[in-house]
């Protein structure tokens, strides 16, 4: 069965509401704009369009994004910035929504993460309760640098 095909018009109207929903990256509505069986012109155009109404934002899904992965998943930057990259966001974009993360709230939530996996891993020894939860912290995308550091100074206080 061949996907439905709109034509310029209606496909304004469904993209004006699938961004009006969320914010929504370049590469998500030109994708979307295809799927709708629009041709490269149309695409490009309306894409324009949505710049100038400001239905379409890169900074601002950025900024956007970060956040809500962040502080809802508690992801780190690099897992952050790995899925931005993927959806085709400017390097400029994904600085500009790093500045949404507070360094000391980013601190604090790597240190949470830590103290919650420490007490609930199973482990033989220190040394391999240790490195399962630098494994598990730097696979959620926080610095392996700074969760070792972190996993020191805890090893230090005890």
């Amino acid at each position: 069965m061949q996907p439905k095909r709109f034509t310029p018009d209606q496909a304004r109207l469904k993209i004006q509401a699938y961004c009006a929903y969320q914010e929504r990256s370049h590469r998500e509505v030109r994708e979307k704009l295809y799927s709708y069986g629009l041709f490269k012109d149309d695409v490009d155009q309306l894409t324009v369009e949505l710049l100038d109404q400001n239905f379409l934002n890169e900074e601002r899904f950025a900024r956007a994004y970060v956040s809500g992965k962040f502080r809802i998943k508690k992801w780190g930057r690099r897992k952050i910035e790995l899925h931005l990259k993927e959806k085709g966001v400017s390097a400029y974009c994904i600085k500009q929504g790093f500045k949404e993360i507070d360094p000391e709230e980013y601190s604090k939530t790597m240190m949470e993460l830590i103290a919650y996996k420490l007490r609930t891993v199973a482990a033989k020894n220190d040394f391999e309760r240790h490195a399962k939860t630098a494994a598990y912290i730097v696979g959620r995308g926080f610095e392996s640098e700074l969760v070792w550091e972190q996993i020191h100074q805890l090893r230090v206080k005890n």
